[in-house]
């Protein structure tokens, strides 16, 4: 975990850089990209380097860098983008999905995420799945659905090999001072969602947010939590004042 913190340090967020990598593991690597919305804001997405090519989970934010991102694998790795799959139908999450189908690259996402997709006239995967799926491309993966949180249809990917969770927008920042977009949330079972996925994954290492500052260990899904707890109460309170 040493060597996560190094590396965030050494190989920080560059303020005028469009693409980033942060190399977590030999074979793992986080890349981040930006949109500006009042101030700039990072997204993460991640990359598992495998012997028949690279797994991508979640698409660039900046519809800039969809080609340099695959430019960029080929370069630095010698490996070509093979899969991709998508953790909700956000454009953070999603806007890269018809550029990559069309480079003939199989792109994923649930069945819900896709007709949310669809609803929200954003780009869709090719291929979806329904319920909690492992798959086995180059290496294990797996998804899983805690529940309702930042969207009806939030997902998350572990890695077992790493101890690794790929926590989309349904995990925040350690760093972050609240849950950010709450246009499509459930605020109701976001807390109850976040207590079931850190019961999931007791094992795990690595957590990475959509946004924001990545740290190691399970302090993003704890802070998560304590954010969905704050935020249901103070709903409460708001609720009651107003029956009064």
């Amino acid at each position: 975990m040493r060597a996560l913190v190094l590396l965030i340090c050494l190989f920080p967020v560059g303020i005028k850089a469009q693409l980033d990598f942060t190399k977590i593991s030999d074979s793992s690597y986080i890349f981040t990209t930006y949109q500006t919305h009042k101030t700039r804001i990072s997204s993460h997405g991640f990359l598992k380097l495998t012997s028949i090519g690279a797994i991508m989970i979640d698409t660039p934010w900046d519809t800039t860098q969809f080609q340099p991102l695959l430019d960029s694998v080929k370069l630095k790795f010698n490996l070509p983008v093979v899969f991709v799959l998508s953790t909700h139908w956000h454009e953070d999450r999603t806007a890269g999905l018809d550029y990559y189908s069309k480079k003939g690259i199989a792109t994923y996402s649930t069945y819900a995420t896709k007709n949310l997709c669809a609803e929200h006239h954003l780009p869709q995967a090719e291929f979806t799945f329904e319920g909690d799926t492992s798959f086995h491309i180059g290496t294990v993966f797996e998804t899983f659905y805690p529940g309702a949180g930042h969207s009806s249809d939030n997902i998350v990917v572990y890695f077992p090999s790493d101890r690794l969770l790929v926590g989309g927008c349904f995990v925040k920042s350690a760093e972050a001072p609240d849950l950010g977009n709450l246009s499509d949330a459930n605020i109701g079972m976001w807390r109850i969602a976040a207590k079931t996925l850190i019961k999931k994954y007791p094992k795990v290492k690595i957590v990475i947010p959509g946004h924001q500052e990545i740290t190691p260990g399970k302090k993003a899904l704890k802070h998560t939590l304590k954010l969905a707890k704050e935020k249901y109460k103070g709903r409460q309170r708001d609720k009651k004042k107003t029956s009064e």
